[in-house]
């Protein structure tokens, strides 16, 4: 029998209205205190305090995180990174991901379908240290076949609030 635990997947946790209107709070500031939360959301301190904690052990709340704008502390470049394996294996595989695990510029990484393996969301402090991390760290993979780049220009949208679904008595 088939097991989605086994295959990566994970379960749907439900949410009521409140949970939603808690979790949409804190997507838009993380740094608000039970009784902010509770005054927001329209529930008794404890019941937030109960619910988050909840939310939290339940794996719908991963962290909390403060968000840096990456310019004002010198990483002027980012950009999109395509990787293409030489071969596909699971040992090809894993030595990518190893290696990529000590490289601190990789804000994300992605196993993507379509002509590349990887997707890479990397950041630099110029085009100079940029081409060099391509050169002389992401290009000198053994395992890596090719490396294509999009350097990012112009930011039209960003979020990190994740749209919450109506629940489905509200349908």
């Amino acid at each position: 029998m088939f097991q989605a635990e086994n295959a990566g997947f994970m379960h749907k946790t439900d949410l009521d209205g409140f949970d939603r209107r808690l979790l949409l709070a804190l997507q838009q500031d993380g740094r608000l205190s039970n009784v902010e939360l509770s005054e927001r959301v329209h529930l008794s301190a404890s019941q937030c305090q109960r619910r988050v904690k909840r939310m939290e052990e339940a794996g719908v709340i991963e962290s909390y995180a403060a968000l840096l704008n990456r310019e004002k502390i010198g990483l002027g470049v980012m950009a999109f990174v395509n990787i293409t394996l030489e071969r596909h294996g699971v040992a090809s595989a894993q030595a990518f991901r190893e290696a990529i695990g000590h490289c601190s510029q990789i804000l994300e990484c992605w196993s993507v379908s379509g002509e590349a393996d990887y997707l890479l969301r990397v950041v630099a402090a110029d085009l100079k240290t940029f081409s060099d991390f391509l050169l002389y760290e992401l290009q000198a993979m053994p395992f890596v076949a090719t490396v294509r780049s999009n350097i990012l220009l112009e930011q039209m949208k960003a979020t990190t609030a994740l749209p919450l679904p109506s629940p489905p008595d509200q349908e």
